[in-house]
């Protein structure tokens, strides 16, 4: 069974989805306010999908009923991570009629854009599902919503990579020039940095691969390399020290992904889950 990655606390998500209701409901929902009068009335609602796809945020649509009628009642039809048919119902919601019409846009954005993640996400995993390759996000999310992107991609069957900078250290290509080059830059984060921060460097060629090699990063990165270079990457460093993690990136794309993963590389890591997902498809259906 998938066991799914956690979402941010309560503690963490509360404030979001409020900040996010407050958004839309500003001083009142005037059209329900007006239809109803005030008076409460109950009602069930389903969700449905118009197209084929991964579920995803199911648990933040709760919350956002929830939040609005502490009544109200979600029943699941469907499982997070679950590709499922479009037509098919996912989620009946019962409870105030208000609550109903005045969470729908949020709730909705919301399963709609994480499950748009998930979907394509999934899309990718399958393309390597049978190598060992392991397929990774990375920090390019919107801001504010990096914790829900990157469940969703998680979701969708990836790794999450670092979700911010006080996560790991990245030597990057700007980090290098900085410093002076590899070897000062790694120097100078092992002597401040906690033992249990892993040092992943950044290289755009063998040379570099070599320097991050003789100098202990614990991951290199083979940026933008050209499928027979990172071949050549990959058997230098597996030559030297098998423990050394391998990591691909720059400009992956469903095409080249497999070649990729091919070359032997522990993970790769690409943005486009996240950068080029389109919205899944939904309904909200007061019955």
């Amino acid at each position: 069974m998938k066991v799914l990655p956690p979402l941010p606390p309560e503690i963490a998500l509360d404030p979001l989805l409020h900040q996010w209701l407050l958004e839309d409901l500003g001083r009142g929902d005037r059209t329900t306010d007006a239809i109803l009068s005030g008076s409460y009335s109950a009602g069930v609602a389903e969700l449905r999908l118009k197209q084929d796809g991964v579920v995803a945020g199911l648990p933040l649509l709760e919350r956002v009923f929830q939040k609005l009628d502490s009544q109200a009642v979600v029943k699941l039809f469907a499982q997070e991570g679950e590709l499922v048919c479009a037509g098919t119902t996912i989620v009946t919601i019962e409870g105030s009629l208000a609550a109903l019409l005045m969470g729908e846009r949020v709730a909705l954005n919301l399963v709609m854009r994480l499950g748009g993640i998930a979907t394509l996400t999934r899309r990718y995993v399958d393309q390597i599902a049978d190598l060992p390759t392991q397929l990774v996000d990375t920090r390019k999310t919107t801001p504010g919503l990096r914790s829900l992107e990157k469940y969703a991609t998680a979701v969708g069957g990836a790794q999450n990579h670092r979700f911010g900078l006080d996560d790991a250290v990245m030597i990057k290509d700007n980090h290098i020039v900085a410093a002076g080059g590899i070897a000062i830059a790694i120097q100078r984060v092992r002597q401040v940095s906690p033992f249990v921060l892993a040092i992943e460097v950044e290289t755009e060629d063998l040379e570099q691969v070599k320097e991050a090699v003789a100098h202990g990063a614990d991951i290199i990165m083979l940026d933008n390399m050209a499928i027979a270079q990172m071949k050549e990457a990959v058997a230098y460093i597996r030559g030297k020290n098998p423990r050394i993690k391998i990591e691909a990136s720059g400009n992956v794309t469903l095409s080249n992904l497999r070649p990729i993963a091919e070359t032997g590389v522990d993970f790769v890591s690409t943005s486009a889950p996240i950068t080029q997902a389109t919205w899944l498809d939904l309904s909200l259906r007061i019955l």
